[in-house]
C-alpha cells in the first residue's frame, strides 16, 4: 500500500522502499504482474477523483519501471472515491482512502 497526501499524486518519502521492494520482486520474476489501483477520499467530484487515482496508480508505474519493472508487468485502474478502505468524513478516513494498492495477480 502506497498513501498519498491530499490532493496529490507524489509518492510519499516514506514509501519509496515499498515500492522499491514490489520493483525489485517484479524484476526477480518477469513472469509476475501487478495491478495498481488507484483510490482517493470521497472529497471531489466523481470525475476528479477517478482522474486523481489514474495520476497515482501512473506515479507508482512510473517508479516501478525506473527499477526495472517491464511495462507489460504493470497495469493500473482507478477506483476514484468509489472503494474506500475505511468509512468516515474526517481526515483519519481520508488519509487511510488517499492510497495505490499494489495487487499482485496471476
Amino acid at each position: 500500500m502506497v498513501y498519498f497526501d491530499y490532493d496529490s499524486s507524489e509518492i510519499r518519502a516514506e514509501y519509496l522502499d515499498v515500492v522499491a521492494a514490489h520493483a525489485a520482486y517484479l524484476v526477480k520474476y518477469p513472469a509476475a504482474r501487478v495491478r495498481l489501483e488507484g483510490h482517493t477520499d470521497e472529497r471531489g467530484s466523481r470525475e476528479y477523483n477517478i482522474g486523481l487515482g489514474e495520476r497515482r496508480g501512473q506515479a507508482v508505474r512510473k517508479a516501478l519501471m525506473l527499477q526495472g519493472v517491464a511495462d507489460a508487468q504493470v497495469a493500473t485502474v482507478s477506483y476514484g472515491e468509489e472503494r474506500p478502505a475505511v468509512e468516515g468524513s474526517d481526515e483519519a478516513a481520508y488519509a487511510q482512502n488517499r492510497r495505490v494498492e499494489l495487487a499482485h495477480v496471476q
